[in-house]
């Protein structure tokens, strides 16, 4: 006996969310459905044109936004972004570079410094561990 598998379907916010675009932003079509795993795996194979020109030039959401600018999401909000950008606004923030932006990038940098720093710690630990484990076996 064979069993009928479902189709799934997410939420349109969940499809913008994995396909990197601003729910608001997509046409009604998109935001009235639900979408199947298959629909969103030929979105993102082959993207029509609204979608091509929604991840080029946005409006961006904040996730898309914080990581054009080597942020955090509380990064942008601190900064006193909370609306979605273009990528020309996004770009115009480079340029200005304004203060908000300088110190949140480097606390950024310093968090992905640290976390590096952890990774290789825990990996030479489990090493460590590895050969420890080993040392006794003869």
């Amino acid at each position: 006996m064979k069993s009928q598998q479902s189709t799934q379907t997410m939420k349109p916010a969940t499809a913008a969310k994995r396909l990197g675009v601003y729910l608001p932003a997509t046409p009604a079509s998109f935001q009235e459905g639900a979408v199947t795993r298959a629909e969103l795996d030929e979105l993102q194979a082959n993207p029509p044109e609204w979608l091509r020109e929604l991840r080029n030039n946005g409006p961006h959401p904040r996730p898309v936004v914080a990581a054009k600018l080597g942020v955090s999401i509380a990064g942008l909000a601190r900064g006193g972004v909370t609306e979605p950008l273009t990528t020309e606004q996004i770009e115009a923030l480079k340029q200005e570079r304004p203060e908000w932006l300088e110190k949140e990038r480097a606390t950024q940098a310093e968090v992905r410094k640290e976390a590096a720093r952890l990774k290789e710690r825990e990996q030479e630990k489990r090493e460590r561990e590895k050969t420890d484990s080993g040392a006794g076996r003869d």
